[in-house]
C-alpha cells in the first residue's frame, strides 16, 4: 500500500509540473516557479517518563517541502495566482501532514489593487503573528509553539478557508480569514474565523492576530477557543528585539503539543482554557553567524495553575545564500502537573529538554 501511495504521489507531482509548464508556454504572460526547502537534523530529547530518545528528524527548523506557485496577469492591475505545497519527510520519504500530498498549503485566488483573496488550505493569521514574534520562526527545539498555542484545524492551518489580505497603505495592512464547519444541520460546528492587523515602518514591526474556533463540544458553544496575540520586533541593526503577548480563552484554546501524557501524570494534563503567554527574544547577527535566544512563559489562570517556562538558545551559520546549518537547545520547567514538551517544527517532542543540530537548503 505504501508503494502504491508513493507511485500515486509521484504521478500527481509530475502531472502538476507538466500542466503548469504547458500553461505557462501557452499563455505567455503566466509564470510558474518550482521551489523547495530540504531540512534534516539530529534531535536528542530527554525528561519524559519513557526515557531519552535520539531521532533523525525532517523539518526540524522548517518543514521540508516541494512547492509550485504561479501567477497570470489579467490586465487592469489584476492577476490570478495559485500555490501547491507538499510536505516531505526526508528521513523516510513519506508525506508530512498525515500523508496528505499537498498538506502544507494549497490555494488559488485573485490579486487586485485593493488586495488579494485566496481559497484553500492556508495559514491562520494568528500563526503568522507568532512567526513574527519568535526569534526561531516557530522552529527548531526552541519553537514557541511548545508553550504558545497554534491555531487552526490542521496545526497552524485552516482547511476549506477563504482569506483576504489587504494592500499596504502607509505601512498598515490587514487580513481576514473564514472557514465553515461544513457540518450538515449544524452551521456552527467546527467553524473558524480570524484576522490580523499589521504595521511596519522602518525598524519597527507590529502585528495583532486573532483566531476563533468552535471546538465541537456543547460546552464550547458558549464561546469556543479564542486566541489573541500581539507581536512586535524592533531592528537595531545587528540586534533585533522580539516581543509576544497572548491571551487564550475557552475550551481547546491552549493544549499541550504532545497529547499522550509524556510525563505519566495522574490525571493526564489536558491544557488550559484560560491562560496568558509572554515571549521575550533576541536575534544577534554578525556576518554569516546568527544567534537566537528566547524566554517564553505560560501563565495558567485556572485553579490547576499549570504554569510553564521555556528558555532556549540557538545558532545559525550561513554556508551560502541558500544553505545553512543550525544548532539549538531548549529547557522547559513544568509546574503543578503541566505537560508541555520541547518539540520542533515537525515533531511534538517527548520530554522537557531537547537539543538539535541540522542543515537546511532552499531552492
Amino acid at each position: 500500500m505504501l508503494r502504491l501511495n508513493e507511485v500515486k504521489c509521484s504521478a500527481m507531482l509530475a502531472a502538476v509540473v507538466l500542466l503548469t509548464g504547458a500553461n505557462g508556454a501557452a499563455l505567455g504572460q503566466s509564470s510558474v516557479t518550482v521551489y523547495g526547502l530540504l531540512d534534516v537534523g539530529l534531535v536528542r530529547e530527554s525528561g519524559g517518563s519513557a526515557g531519552a530518545a535520539t531521532k533523525v528528524g525532517s523539518g526540524v527548523a522548517n518543514g521540508s517541502r516541494l512547492g509550485f506557485k504561479g501567477d497570470e496577469a489579467l490586465g487592469a492591475g489584476w492577476s490570478a495566482l495559485f500555490l501547491l505545497e507538499a510536505g516531505i519527510q526526508l528521513d523516510d520519504g513519506t508525506s508530512s501532514q498525515g500523508g496528505v500530498v499537498f498538506g502544507r498549503q494549497n490555494y488559488v485566488g485573485l490579486r487586485g489593487p485593493a488586495g488579494t483573496i485566496t481559497v484553500g488550505r492556508q495559514y491562520t493569521p494568528q500563526f503568522d503573528t507568532l512567526v513574527l514574534a519568535d526569534p526561531f520562526s516557530s522552529g527548531q527545539v526552541a519553537d514557541a509553539k511548545n508553550l504558545m498555542p497554534s491555531t487552526g484545524d490542521a496545526n497552524t492551518r485552516m482547511t476549506n478557508s477563504i482569506k483576504y489580505a489587504s494592500a499596504n497603505h502607509g505601512g498598515i495592512s490587514g487580513e481576514l480569514a473564514y472557514a465553515p464547519g461544513e457540518t450538515a444541520g449544524d452551521a456552527g460546528r467546527g467553524r473558524q474565523f480570524g484576522g490580523a492587523l499589521a504595521y511596519a515602518r522602518g525598524a519597527l514591526k507590529l502585528r495583532l492576530g486573532y483566531h476563533y474556533r468552535n471546538t465541537d463540544t456543547p460546552a464550547s458553544r458558549q464561546g469556543g477557543a479564542r486566541d489573541t496575540l500581539l507581536a512586535a520586533t524592533y531592528d537595531f541593526g545587528r540586534v533585533k528585539a522580539h516581543l509576544g503577548y497572548g491571551v487564550d480563552k475557552g475550551i481547546g484554546s491552549s493544549l499541550p503539543r504532545n497529547p499522550n501524557n509524556p510525563y505519566g501524570h495522574a490525571p493526564a494534563p489536558g491544557g488550559t482554557a484560560d491562560s496568558t503567554d509572554l515571549l521575550l527574544g533576541l536575534t544577534v547577527s554578525s556576518g554569516p553567524h546568527t544567534v537566537m535566544a528566547s524566554w517564553v512563559r505560560k501563565d495558567d489562570r485556572t485553579g490547576a495553575n499549570q504554569d510553564a517556562r521555556q528558555l532556549a538558545l540557538g545558532h545559525r551559520y550561513a554556508l551560502s545564500r541558500r544553505t545553512d546549518t543550525y544548532v539549538a537547545l531548549a529547557h522547559i520547567v513544568n509546574r503543578n502537573g503541566a505537560g508541555y514538551t520541547a518539540g520542533n517544527a515537525s515533531d511534538a517532542g517527548s520530554g522537557n529538554r531537547a537539543v538539535s543540530a541540522g542543515i537546511r537548503h532552499q531552492f
